[in-house]
């Protein structure tokens, strides 16, 4: 994993980008794992966890209504999440995050291991759903990670 964010590390700084993200059931671990690296700090701005409904409502502007029709783990509330992180942070490229880490949380319709990854670079914006294995807490939040990197580097080529 150290290889693949040092080549988006050394991505951003070629291209003169910043990154910024929004992390919800990740609890901070993709900020944790980008700056982990030296050098991090050129391209990466700032990591806001959001990981009360409250919060979202609160800090990133996510309306209450929003969250109560589609609830916190949507394609919907992750578009929002990174809408706003960008409008907040200014950057060039935003990632969102939001899921259900296990082992409890999940439903029918929202098992554990459910996870929406947002990007936006420019006024281009994907969201992805994911139903990761539910392998326990720590492998949806490190797979959530990995797949946010990917990602990023898809988005950089």
């Amino acid at each position: 994993m150290k290889l693949l964010v040092k080549k988006i590390i050394r991505k951003l700084k070629e291209r003169k980008l910043k990154i910024s993200f929004v992390e919800s059931c990740t609890g901070g671990l993709l900020s944790s794992t980008v700056t982990s690296i030296s050098g991090s700090s050129k391209v990466f701005t700032f990591c806001i966890v959001t990981y009360s409904n409250k919060s979202k409502t609160d800090v990133l502007g996510i309306p209450k209504t929003v969250i109560k029709k589609y609830g916190s783990v949507s394609e919907q509330v992750c578009l929002a999440m990174v809408k706003n992180i960008n409008k907040i942070s200014k950057t060039n490229i935003s990632i969102s995050i939001t899921g259900i880490a296990g082992p409890d949380g999940g439903s029918r319709t929202k098992p554990v291991g459910l996870v929406y990854i947002g990007i936006k670079i420019g006024n281009k914006i994907e969201i992805k759903k994911y139903l990761f294995k539910n392998k326990g807490r720590s492998y949806i939040q490190k797979t959530a990670v990995n797949k946010s990197l990917g990602l990023i580097l898809s988005f950089l080529k």
